[in-house]
């Protein structure tokens, strides 16, 4: 019996020694960042990068000087357009492409479902001359217009999400509203759609995350200095002739308010969206 109690509480202290052990490595570089931010270059210098600054010497020049950057207000503008041109494309074209493949039967359908598929497969770095090459040929180089189209057309984690709770969805919904005399817009905009709001919810803050977080694209698509967005905002901070890590760990802290609050307001949506969509009844 004994044998059988030490072995349990090994096994508890076990997961409990791995649980910390990850929340150290997921947390120690956020804490960091958070204490730097509010350090001065020479606090940085002599003291302990890890450890938070002494409660007397707290500075807020930091973000002061970030808050007040001429570039800030333009990078949040940019961002907002980006987020929702992008986020209202990927809900339309990703919930009707989902209500179509799910519903209906036609010629080639798997080939399309395969090119889908293989599209989510393939890296974005075997295919980015040739994305370049197109996004060029269009004309939206430098613009808003190149990642919008990017984060709608490369990125179809919303076609599977939705395509899950649609396949979850009673084909008897569809066919009611056919006697009932609607046509499949009608079902589709007043029905189901409606219905698709937890996998909505979802799609919305995985993308306002994605999107807020991503610096390759914005950086390679729009160098011109008004087209920054909030992460390209951020390297400013990082040069090395600027040589100023508390302020850049400022900009961090004031790029990551958005995302973190995405998680704290919204984060039982997300789970419930992906554990919906990840099961079938």
């Amino acid at each position: 019996m004994n044998k059988h109690k030490y072995k349990r509480i090994g096994i508890a202290a076990l997961k409990y020694l791995v649980s910390a052990v990850i929340i150290l490595v997921v947390m120690g570089p956020l804490l960091v960042t958070l204490f730097t931010s509010f350090k001065t270059q020479a606090q940085l210098g002599s003291g302990s990068s890890i450890l938070p600054p002494p409660l007397a010497e707290i500075t807020l020049k930091n973000y002061a000087e970030v808050l007040g950057a001429r570039l800030l207000i333009p990078a949040v503008k940019n961002t907002v357009i980006i987020l929702v041109v992008s986020i209202t494309l990927n809900i339309l074209l990703g919930s009707v492409t989902a209500y179509c493949l799910e519903r209906f039967d036609f010629r080639f359908k798997k080939v399309i479902m395969g090119c889908f598929y293989l599209g989510m497969l393939v890296p974005t770095f075997v295919v980015e001359i040739a994305r370049f090459k197109v996004i060029q040929g269009m004309g939206l180089y430098n613009s808003l217009g190149a990642p919008i189209i990017i984060y709608v057309a490369s990125d179809l984690m919303q076609l599977y999400l939705y395509m899950q709770f649609v396949s979850k969805l009673p084909r008897a919904l569809d066919e009611s509203a056919l006697i009932d005399g609607c046509n499949y817009f009608q079902i589709f905009y007043r029905i189901i759609f409606p219905l698709l709001a937890p996998a909505t919810a979802t799609v919305v803050v995985l993308k306002i995350v994605n999107i807020v977080n991503d610096m390759y694209v914005p950086y390679l698509y729009m160098p011109k200095t008004k087209l920054k967005t909030l992460t390209t905002f951020l390297m400013n901070y990082a040069g090395a002739q600027q040589g100023s890590w508390p302020t850049l760990a400022a900009a961090i802290v004031v790029v990551l308010i958005p995302t973190v609050l995405l998680y704290v307001f919204f984060h039982r949506q997300i789970t419930e969206g992906l554990s919906a969509g990840a099961t079938k009844e």
